[in-house]
């Protein structure tokens, strides 16, 4: 973050008000840089917890009019190192964000921003090689209880490292939201893709007989860039290979082959989920099997 300073006033009777400006400047370029890294002027965030492959921390703002928190876990992998979205590919660990065993309090809904596809050999890894914020929701934790979630990822690099730390939040007696901590979660929940829309939707999918091939036809923006799925199957399986064809009526076809599902599954009465992203665009839906 870039500060520009005003040039040194002339006039010596006001010079003495330049400098303390610039000091007050200084300040504040100090707050904001310990607020955005974590430094303990963040009330309302964790400490960071540290491991081999990165850290994390959880930040929380104050109890809405809804009775609800929003928040965030922050996750910074080291350089070289990635961590998982909700499906983390052929290997690796999918976040987990509970609170402890007897809490007052829930975890309503987790978001993920759009993840990367990320080849490790013949591996298929999905998720990020950057600093990630999962925004969450929290249900009956009031401002003046301290909250303490358990969060469980994975961070990869040669090898993939379980990733565990309870972190805690204290009372928020004050219950004022930090404008910088309120920017940055507005900024993360800006990143989680929507539902469908009108111009960006599912318009009908069906899996084969064989279980081998699912079709998806969708309706895109008009000129909307070639799209790529994400596919969130049963636990423990997502699918990325798509074959981009075009249907009747303008609409998009994906074809994405199916690996092996677990034995004996039953697709009647499941739901998957599926991610399209198109250019900068991105929606999320959810595939229900009859």
């Amino acid at each position: 973050m870039t500060f520009k300073m005003k040039p040194e006033m002339s006039c010596s009777s006001l010079s003495w008000l330049s400098r303390v400006s610039r000091a007050r400047v200084f300040l504040a370029a100090i707050g904001v840089f310990a607020l955005l890294h974590g430094a303990p002027v963040l009330a309302a965030s964790s400490e960071w917890a540290l491991n081999e492959g990165g850290r994390m921390r959880l930040i929380l703002l104050p109890e809405g009019v809804d009775g609800l928190r929003q928040g965030a876990l922050v996750i910074e992998p080291k350089p070289g190192w990635i961590t998982y979205w909700k499906e983390p590919g052929d290997v690796g660990i999918p976040p987990a964000i509970t609170p402890p065993p007897g809490a007052s309090y829930s975890v309503e809904s987790v978001g993920f921003p759009v993840p990367k596809v990320l080849m490790s050999g013949e591996m298929t890894d999905v998720g990020y090689d950057h600093p990630v914020m999962l925004p969450l929701t929290l249900k009956n934790a009031p401002n003046g209880t301290g909250v303490t979630l358990s969060a469980f990822v994975g961070v990869c690099q040669n090898i993939c490292i379980p990733f565990q730390a309870d972190l805690t939040v204290p009372a928020d007696t004050a219950g004022i939201a930090n404008p910088v901590e309120a920017a940055l979660l507005g900024s993360a929940r800006a990143k989680v893709p929507p539902g469908p829309s009108p111009d960006f939707q599912v318009t009908g999918h069906e899996l084969s007989a064989d279980h081998k091939e699912l079709v998806v036809r969708l309706k895109l923006p008009e000129g909307a860039d070639r799209p790529k799925a994400f596919v969130s199957g049963p636990s423990g399986h997502v699918f990325v290979k798509t074959v981009v064809s075009e249907g009747t009526n303008g609409e998009t076809v994906l074809t994405l082959p199916i690996g092996k599902l677990p034995k004996k599954y039953q697709i009647a009465g499941k739901h998957w989920g599926i991610l399209v992203v198109s250019g900068d665009r991105a929606m999320e839906s959810t595939l229900a099997f009859d």
